[in-house]
Protein backbone atom coordinates (compact mmCIF):
# COMPACT_ATOMS: atom_id res chain seq x y z
CA UNK A 1 0.00 0.00 0.00
CA UNK A 2 0.96 3.34 -1.12
CA UNK A 3 1.85 5.91 1.77
CA UNK A 4 -0.35 8.67 0.85
CA UNK A 5 -0.45 12.21 3.16
CA UNK A 6 -3.80 13.31 4.21
CA UNK A 7 -3.06 16.56 1.30
CA UNK A 8 -2.22 13.92 -1.33
CA UNK A 9 -5.37 12.04 -0.27
CA UNK A 10 -7.51 15.44 -0.33
CA UNK A 11 -6.76 15.95 -3.76
CA UNK A 12 -7.07 12.62 -4.92
CA UNK A 13 -11.00 12.74 -3.83
CA UNK A 14 -11.28 15.91 -5.16
CA UNK A 15 -10.47 14.34 -8.75
CA UNK A 16 -12.65 11.63 -8.01
CA UNK A 17 -15.37 14.51 -7.57
CA UNK A 18 -14.66 15.97 -10.66
CA UNK A 19 -16.99 13.52 -12.75
CA UNK A 20 -16.23 14.38 -16.53
CA UNK A 21 -12.37 14.34 -15.94
CA UNK A 22 -12.72 10.82 -13.56
CA UNK A 23 -14.79 9.05 -16.15
CA UNK A 24 -12.50 10.27 -18.72
CA UNK A 25 -9.27 8.54 -16.71
CA UNK A 26 -11.48 5.43 -16.31
CA UNK A 27 -12.11 5.30 -19.94
CA UNK A 28 -8.22 5.98 -21.12
CA UNK A 29 -6.66 3.40 -18.95
CA UNK A 30 -9.25 0.77 -20.29
CA UNK A 31 -8.42 1.66 -23.79
CA UNK A 32 -4.64 1.46 -23.15
CA UNK A 33 -5.37 -2.05 -21.59
CA UNK A 34 -7.16 -2.69 -24.50
CA UNK A 35 -5.01 -0.92 -27.06
CA UNK A 36 -2.05 -3.31 -25.27
CA UNK A 37 -3.53 -6.69 -26.39
CA UNK A 38 -5.09 -4.86 -29.26
CA UNK A 39 -3.72 -8.41 -31.27
CA UNK A 40 -6.76 -10.39 -29.52
CA UNK A 41 -9.08 -8.34 -30.85
CA UNK A 42 -7.68 -6.83 -34.53
CA UNK A 43 -5.66 -8.78 -36.29
CA UNK A 44 -5.13 -11.09 -39.22
CA UNK A 45 -4.10 -14.01 -37.19
CA UNK A 46 -6.39 -16.77 -35.60
CA UNK A 47 -7.01 -16.58 -32.52
CA UNK A 48 -7.54 -20.32 -32.05
CA UNK A 49 -7.19 -22.89 -34.45
CA UNK A 50 -8.35 -26.65 -34.28
CA UNK A 51 -6.48 -28.91 -36.31
CA UNK A 52 -6.66 -32.80 -36.45
CA UNK A 53 -7.59 -32.64 -32.53
CA UNK A 54 -4.61 -30.27 -31.50
CA UNK A 55 -4.86 -26.57 -30.66
CA UNK A 56 -2.93 -24.26 -32.19
CA UNK A 57 -2.26 -20.24 -30.78
CA UNK A 58 -1.30 -18.33 -33.76
CA UNK A 59 -1.66 -14.53 -32.41
CA UNK A 60 1.88 -14.47 -30.68
CA UNK A 61 3.46 -17.20 -31.97
CA UNK A 62 6.15 -17.39 -35.11
CA UNK A 63 4.19 -17.60 -38.54
CA UNK A 64 2.78 -20.89 -39.80
CA UNK A 65 3.62 -21.98 -42.76
CA UNK A 66 0.20 -23.56 -44.94
CA UNK A 67 1.39 -26.91 -44.56
CA UNK A 68 1.09 -26.95 -40.89
CA UNK A 69 -2.75 -27.25 -41.77
CA UNK A 70 -3.16 -29.11 -44.90
CA UNK A 71 -2.55 -26.52 -47.56
CA UNK A 72 -0.07 -26.61 -49.96
CA UNK A 73 2.02 -23.69 -49.61
CA UNK A 74 5.00 -23.27 -47.13
CA UNK A 75 4.51 -19.49 -46.19
CA UNK A 76 2.36 -18.18 -43.63
CA UNK A 77 -1.10 -19.30 -43.93
CA UNK A 78 -4.29 -16.87 -44.75
CA UNK A 79 -6.16 -17.53 -42.12
CA UNK A 80 -9.82 -15.73 -43.18
CA UNK A 81 -9.38 -18.42 -46.27
CA UNK A 82 -8.31 -21.58 -43.71
CA UNK A 83 -11.34 -20.63 -41.75
CA UNK A 84 -13.50 -21.03 -44.91
CA UNK A 85 -11.89 -24.16 -46.00
CA UNK A 86 -12.76 -25.71 -42.85
CA UNK A 87 -16.09 -24.66 -42.88
CA UNK A 88 -16.51 -25.97 -46.80
CA UNK A 89 -15.26 -29.03 -45.60
CA UNK A 90 -17.42 -29.55 -42.95
CA UNK A 91 -14.90 -31.11 -40.32
CA UNK A 92 -14.17 -30.99 -36.85
CA UNK A 93 -11.34 -28.33 -37.61
CA UNK A 94 -12.18 -25.18 -36.64
CA UNK A 95 -10.70 -21.19 -36.80
CA UNK A 96 -11.51 -19.06 -34.29
CA UNK A 97 -10.81 -15.15 -35.70
CA UNK A 98 -10.37 -12.10 -34.29
CA UNK A 99 -13.36 -9.18 -34.65
CA UNK A 100 -11.28 -7.50 -36.93
CA UNK A 101 -9.52 -10.11 -39.37
CA UNK A 102 -7.26 -7.81 -40.21
CA UNK A 103 -3.55 -6.15 -39.48
CA UNK A 104 -2.68 -2.78 -40.33
CA UNK A 105 -0.35 -3.65 -42.83
CA UNK A 106 -2.57 -5.98 -45.32
CA UNK A 107 -3.71 -5.11 -48.32
CA UNK A 108 -7.25 -6.90 -49.29
CA UNK A 109 -8.23 -6.07 -52.38
CA UNK A 110 -10.42 -9.48 -53.55
CA UNK A 111 -11.05 -7.65 -56.67
CA UNK A 112 -6.65 -7.18 -57.40
CA UNK A 113 -7.71 -3.19 -57.76
CA UNK A 114 -6.19 -1.49 -54.69
CA UNK A 115 -8.75 1.55 -54.07
CA UNK A 116 -10.70 2.77 -51.01
CA UNK A 117 -13.62 0.82 -50.20
CA UNK A 118 -16.49 1.89 -48.10
CA UNK A 119 -17.64 0.53 -44.79
CA UNK A 120 -19.16 -2.78 -45.28
CA UNK A 121 -20.27 -5.19 -42.69
CA UNK A 122 -20.26 -8.63 -44.96
CA UNK A 123 -16.18 -7.56 -46.25
CA UNK A 124 -15.88 -7.08 -42.15
CA UNK A 125 -14.19 -3.50 -42.95
CA UNK A 126 -16.09 -1.93 -40.76
CA UNK A 127 -14.88 1.87 -41.45
CA UNK A 128 -13.81 0.77 -45.02
CA UNK A 129 -10.30 0.95 -46.48
CA UNK A 130 -7.69 3.29 -47.43
CA UNK A 131 -6.06 4.08 -51.09
CA UNK A 132 -4.26 0.27 -50.76
CA UNK A 133 -6.98 -1.26 -49.22
CA UNK A 134 -5.76 -1.62 -45.91
CA UNK A 135 -8.50 -1.81 -43.13
CA UNK A 136 -9.33 1.62 -41.67
CA UNK A 137 -10.41 0.30 -38.53
CA UNK A 138 -6.97 -1.58 -38.26
CA UNK A 139 -5.05 1.43 -38.98
CA UNK A 140 -7.03 3.79 -36.19
CA UNK A 141 -6.56 0.69 -33.92
CA UNK A 142 -2.68 0.13 -33.72
CA UNK A 143 -2.31 3.99 -34.94
CA UNK A 144 -3.85 5.25 -31.85
CA UNK A 145 -1.70 2.94 -29.74
CA UNK A 146 1.86 4.20 -31.08
CA UNK A 147 0.41 7.55 -30.55
CA UNK A 148 -0.42 7.05 -27.17
CA UNK A 149 2.82 4.90 -25.84
CA UNK A 150 4.82 7.42 -27.99
CA UNK A 151 3.69 10.15 -26.14
CA UNK A 152 3.67 9.14 -22.72
CA UNK A 153 7.38 7.71 -23.45
CA UNK A 154 8.09 11.58 -24.50
CA UNK A 155 6.27 12.92 -21.69
CA UNK A 156 8.63 10.59 -19.37
CA UNK A 157 11.18 11.27 -20.97
CA UNK A 158 10.75 15.81 -21.17
CA UNK A 159 10.29 15.49 -17.55
CA UNK A 160 13.22 13.72 -16.89
CA UNK A 161 15.38 15.64 -18.27
CA UNK A 162 13.44 18.90 -17.64
CA UNK A 163 13.11 18.15 -14.04
CA UNK A 164 16.82 17.01 -13.64
CA UNK A 165 18.63 19.89 -15.01
CA UNK A 166 15.66 22.53 -13.75
CA UNK A 167 15.98 21.28 -10.11
CA UNK A 168 20.04 21.81 -10.49
CA UNK A 169 19.85 24.92 -11.43
CA UNK A 170 17.09 26.51 -8.86
CA UNK A 171 18.96 24.81 -6.18
CA UNK A 172 22.84 25.15 -7.00
CA UNK A 173 22.50 28.77 -8.64
CA UNK A 174 25.32 30.77 -9.54
CA UNK A 175 27.20 29.94 -12.41
CA UNK A 176 25.82 26.84 -12.91
CA UNK A 177 22.44 28.79 -13.39
CA UNK A 178 23.81 31.27 -15.65
CA UNK A 179 25.43 28.77 -17.85
CA UNK A 180 22.19 26.39 -18.36
CA UNK A 181 20.35 29.87 -19.03
CA UNK A 182 22.38 31.13 -22.01
CA UNK A 183 22.58 27.68 -23.14
CA UNK A 184 18.67 27.15 -23.09
CA UNK A 185 18.00 30.38 -25.04
CA UNK A 186 20.67 29.48 -27.53
CA UNK A 187 18.99 25.60 -28.13
CA UNK A 188 15.58 27.32 -27.55
CA UNK A 189 16.01 28.90 -31.27
CA UNK A 190 17.39 25.93 -33.19
CA UNK A 191 14.40 25.46 -35.34
CA UNK A 192 12.49 21.76 -34.29
CA UNK A 193 11.22 20.89 -37.50
CA UNK A 194 14.29 21.35 -39.92
CA UNK A 195 16.06 19.16 -37.36
CA UNK A 196 13.13 16.47 -38.37
CA UNK A 197 13.43 16.84 -42.00
CA UNK A 198 17.71 16.90 -41.82
CA UNK A 199 17.88 13.97 -39.36
CA UNK A 200 15.55 11.63 -41.77
CA UNK A 201 17.24 12.89 -44.84
CA UNK A 202 20.45 11.03 -43.72
CA UNK A 203 18.85 8.19 -41.36
CA UNK A 204 20.18 5.23 -44.09
CA UNK A 205 17.57 3.40 -45.24
CA UNK A 206 18.69 -0.10 -43.59
CA UNK A 207 17.43 0.99 -40.04
CA UNK A 208 14.55 -1.10 -39.39
CA UNK A 209 11.42 0.63 -38.10
CA UNK A 210 11.52 0.81 -34.50
CA UNK A 211 15.20 2.01 -34.91
CA UNK A 212 13.51 5.29 -36.81
CA UNK A 213 10.68 5.82 -34.18
CA UNK A 214 13.37 5.72 -31.07
CA UNK A 215 15.32 8.81 -33.47
CA UNK A 216 12.12 10.20 -33.63
CA UNK A 217 11.38 10.31 -30.32
CA UNK A 218 14.90 11.43 -29.17
CA UNK A 219 14.99 13.86 -31.66
CA UNK A 220 11.30 15.26 -30.14
CA UNK A 221 12.64 14.96 -26.64
CA UNK A 222 15.96 16.92 -27.34
CA UNK A 223 13.88 20.21 -28.64
CA UNK A 224 10.99 20.02 -25.77
CA UNK A 225 12.55 19.78 -22.57
CA UNK A 226 13.74 23.64 -22.22
CA UNK A 227 9.89 24.92 -20.84
CA UNK A 228 10.24 22.68 -18.23
CA UNK A 229 13.02 23.31 -16.72
CA UNK A 230 11.97 27.05 -16.15
CA UNK A 231 8.74 25.85 -14.06
CA UNK A 232 11.00 23.43 -12.28
CA UNK A 233 14.03 25.67 -11.55
CA UNK A 234 11.01 28.67 -10.48
CA UNK A 235 10.00 26.19 -7.88
CA UNK A 236 13.09 25.14 -6.44
CA UNK A 237 14.58 28.68 -6.01
CA UNK A 238 10.85 29.58 -4.51
CA UNK A 239 11.65 26.17 -2.17
CA UNK A 240 14.86 26.46 -1.48
CA UNK A 241 14.26 29.79 0.56
CA UNK A 242 11.62 28.11 2.64
CA UNK A 243 12.63 27.85 6.66
CA UNK A 244 12.02 23.90 6.16
CA UNK A 245 15.53 23.40 4.16
CA UNK A 246 17.20 25.99 6.22
CA UNK A 247 16.77 23.28 8.95
CA UNK A 248 17.85 20.40 7.31
CA UNK A 249 20.62 22.40 6.58
CA UNK A 250 21.30 23.09 9.88
CA UNK A 251 21.07 19.22 10.99
CA UNK A 252 23.50 18.23 8.32
CA UNK A 253 21.39 16.83 5.50
CA UNK A 254 23.51 16.58 2.40
CA UNK A 255 21.95 17.85 -0.79
CA UNK A 256 20.71 14.93 -2.36
CA UNK A 257 18.85 13.94 0.40
CA UNK A 258 17.64 18.06 0.21
CA UNK A 259 16.64 17.40 -3.16
CA UNK A 260 15.15 14.06 -3.23
CA UNK A 261 13.58 14.22 0.30
CA UNK A 262 12.72 17.59 0.69
CA UNK A 263 12.22 19.86 -2.60
CA UNK A 264 11.12 16.74 -5.06
CA UNK A 265 7.94 15.67 -3.10
CA UNK A 266 6.63 19.60 -2.71
CA UNK A 267 7.53 20.51 -6.71
CA UNK A 268 6.21 17.37 -8.06
CA UNK A 269 2.67 17.94 -7.37
CA UNK A 270 2.76 21.07 -9.02
CA UNK A 271 4.07 19.38 -12.28
CA UNK A 272 1.90 17.24 -12.60
CA UNK A 273 -0.74 18.96 -13.65
CA UNK A 274 1.52 19.73 -16.96
CA UNK A 275 1.51 15.91 -17.52
CA UNK A 276 -2.18 15.55 -19.83
CA UNK A 277 -1.12 18.36 -21.41
CA UNK A 278 2.72 17.57 -22.54
CA UNK A 279 0.45 14.00 -23.43
CA UNK A 280 -1.79 16.25 -25.58
CA UNK A 281 0.85 18.10 -27.76
CA UNK A 282 3.18 15.03 -28.06
CA UNK A 283 -0.22 13.35 -29.65
CA UNK A 284 -0.47 16.69 -32.07
CA UNK A 285 2.93 16.89 -32.89
CA UNK A 286 3.57 13.39 -33.87
CA UNK A 287 0.50 13.79 -36.04
CA UNK A 288 1.29 17.25 -37.74
CA UNK A 289 4.60 15.59 -38.26
CA UNK A 290 2.77 12.39 -39.82
CA UNK A 291 0.59 14.57 -42.09
CA UNK A 292 3.87 16.29 -43.54
CA UNK A 293 5.71 13.46 -44.28
CA UNK A 294 8.36 13.47 -41.31
CA UNK A 295 7.04 11.62 -38.64
CA UNK A 296 7.06 7.81 -38.27
CA UNK A 297 7.99 5.63 -40.44
CA UNK A 298 6.27 3.41 -43.53
CA UNK A 299 4.08 2.27 -43.40
CA UNK A 300 3.73 2.32 -39.89
CA UNK A 301 0.01 3.06 -39.09
CA UNK A 302 -0.35 6.47 -37.92
CA UNK A 303 -3.58 8.90 -37.49
CA UNK A 304 -1.04 12.28 -39.49
CA UNK A 305 -0.96 9.81 -42.46
CA UNK A 306 -5.35 8.44 -42.51
CA UNK A 307 -5.47 13.03 -42.18
CA UNK A 308 -3.38 13.20 -45.25
CA UNK A 309 -5.08 10.29 -47.38
CA UNK A 310 -8.77 11.35 -46.19
CA UNK A 311 -7.59 15.06 -47.36
CA UNK A 312 -6.54 14.10 -50.43
CA UNK A 313 -9.64 11.68 -51.25
CA UNK A 314 -12.24 13.86 -49.54
CA UNK A 315 -14.61 13.53 -52.57
CA UNK A 316 -14.42 10.13 -53.56
CA UNK A 317 -13.69 8.56 -49.97
CA UNK A 318 -14.71 10.84 -47.01
CA UNK A 319 -15.38 8.08 -44.55
CA UNK A 320 -11.29 7.64 -44.43
CA UNK A 321 -10.92 11.86 -43.13
CA UNK A 322 -14.01 11.34 -41.00
CA UNK A 323 -12.49 8.18 -39.37
CA UNK A 324 -9.56 9.46 -38.68
CA UNK A 325 -10.45 13.50 -37.54
CA UNK A 326 -13.45 11.37 -35.27
CA UNK A 327 -10.32 9.65 -33.59
CA UNK A 328 -8.33 12.06 -33.49
CA UNK A 329 -11.07 14.48 -31.61
CA UNK A 330 -12.08 12.29 -28.92
CA UNK A 331 -8.21 11.03 -28.17
CA UNK A 332 -7.30 14.72 -27.78
CA UNK A 333 -10.40 15.59 -26.04
CA UNK A 334 -10.24 12.64 -23.19
CA UNK A 335 -6.80 13.59 -22.47
CA UNK A 336 -7.72 17.66 -21.92
CA UNK A 337 -10.49 16.78 -19.65
CA UNK A 338 -8.33 14.56 -17.88
CA UNK A 339 -5.70 17.90 -17.96
CA UNK A 340 -8.67 20.39 -16.44
CA UNK A 341 -9.78 18.06 -13.22
CA UNK A 342 -6.23 17.04 -12.70
CA UNK A 343 -4.69 21.10 -12.87
CA UNK A 344 -8.49 21.79 -10.57
CA UNK A 345 -7.70 19.27 -8.01
CA UNK A 346 -4.42 20.29 -7.34
CA UNK A 347 -4.64 23.77 -7.75
CA UNK A 348 -2.39 24.92 -4.23
CA UNK A 349 -5.47 27.21 -3.45
CA UNK A 350 -7.79 25.31 -3.31
CA UNK A 351 -7.06 23.62 0.20
CA UNK A 352 -5.17 27.37 1.50
CA UNK A 353 -6.70 29.24 3.46
CA UNK A 354 -5.15 32.92 3.47
CA UNK A 355 -5.93 35.53 6.97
Amino acid sequence: MLNLNPQTLKRLRRFREIKRGYYSFLFLAGLLVVLSFGELLVNSRALLVHYEDTLYFPTYSDFRPGTDFGLDYDYEVNYRELQATFDEQGSDNWVLMPPVPYNPLENHAPGGVFKPTSPSIDTRHLLGTDTTSRDILARLFYGTRIALWFSIAFMLAVYAIGITIGCAMGYFGGMFDLIFQRFIEIWSNIPFLYMIIIVFSVIPQTFTIPAKIVILLTVMVLFSWTSMTYYMRTETYKEKSRDYIAAARVIGASNTRIIFRHILPNVLSTLVTFMPFTVVSAITAITALDFLGFGLPAPTPSLGELLKQGTATLRTAPWIVMSAFGTLVILLTIVTFIGEAVRESFDPKKFTTYR
